[in-house]
């Protein structure tokens, strides 16, 4: 009969353990989630400032695209050589549709590539000027060579106006974007279906009694996201890191960061700004998973846009 409070008292230290442990592990998920909120917030803020820049550029390349169109039509008309200015011409559309990509945005670059378009407006002015000397109509054309002169000169005033307009609503801007215009998940949530298509979630699956998963990706609201039809595109990665792939079941290749990238399947969907959920239900035609840890990565615009994963054992 003794032996028996030596058996309580070890009972009451495995509980007391044990509830250290869980305090323990309660006080790292607080703080790994308090990092992941602070490194979202730098984010945004980072965005939200290139987002701006870009507006900026987008205004002034505009004006430049312009100007440059009317002196092609004007060198035209006095007979002169535009080649060299349709070569430039396509060169500035390129810029601009760069600009839809801000996560690659370089503000010294484009400023540099606008002092140089600036610099080569100015050249076209004094070959203007020449051309029509030569074909003797400089004198008939002061008048309307004044009226161009007060165009431009408003046509630049236009242009300060929309760049101070612009960071006055910056800070607006930063108060509804978490993202600029890309989109993002809000999470991704994967569970296993059966053979008879039953849904187990939980995060672990036996493999014998995995068919396929249905991966749901909720999507977080954006104001300034276009609502159209989008691409949402999918890869599962094995515990060896490979793609989970089938060319056969609608794999395929899409570009990221300009190179291209294998992925496990695709869904277009129409962004309505709802939180919507788009859901994934993917098999292996009879494969069974790999037991381990899969990652999930789901991309959307040229953006990575969200993560799950869910063990096999």
């Amino acid at each position: 009969m003794e032996p028996r409070p030596q058996l309580q008292n070890n009972s009451r230290s495995y509980l007391l353990a044990a509830l250290l442990i869980l305090a323990a592990l309660n006080v790292l998920l607080l703080y790994f989630y308090y990092q992941e909120r602070q490194d979202n917030k730098t984010k945004d803020a980072t965005i939200a400032v290139k987002t701006e820049e870009v507006l900026t550029t987008k205004t002034k390349l505009d004006s430049i695209s312009a100007q440059l169109d009317a002196k092609i039509a004007e060198i035209q008309q006095l007979g002169g050589s535009v080649d060299s200015l349709l070569k430039v011409k396509q060169q500035l559309e390129t810029d601009k549709r760069e600009l839809r990509n801000v996560n690659s945005f370089d503000s010294r670059k484009y400023d540099q590539k606008i002092r140089n378009y600036q610099a080569l407006l100015a050249q076209k002015d004094q070959e203007i000027a020449r051309l029509k000397e030569e074909n003797g109509v400089l004198t008939q054309q002061n008048e309307t060579l004044v009226q161009e002169n007060s165009g431009l000169k408003a046509e630049r005033q236009t242009l300060s106006d929309s760049v101070v307009a612009v960071s006055a609503k910056n800070q607006e801007l930063a108060e509804k974007v978490t993202i600029a215009a890309a989109l993002r998940a809000e999470n991704v949530m994967v569970t296993a279906l059966n053979a008879r298509g039953k849904e187990n979630d939980g995060g672990s699956y036996k493999a014998r009694k995995i068919d396929k998963i249905k991966v749901s990706v909720r999507m977080a609201p954006n104001g300034l996201a276009q609502q159209n039809e989008k691409e949402l595109y999918m890869r599962i990665l094995d515990p060896s890191g490979a793609v989970v792939s089938d060319m056969a079941t609608g794999s395929g290749e899409f570009t990221y960061n300009g190179q291209g990238m294998i992925y496990t399947a695709m869904q277009r969907f129409t962004f309505d700004n709802t939180r919507q959920k788009v859901d994934f239900i993917y098999g292996r035609g009879g494969q069974r998973f790999n037991e381990g840890r899969h990652t999930i990565e789901i991309y959307c615009e040229g953006f990575r846009i969200g993560e799950g994963e869910f063990t096999v054992r």
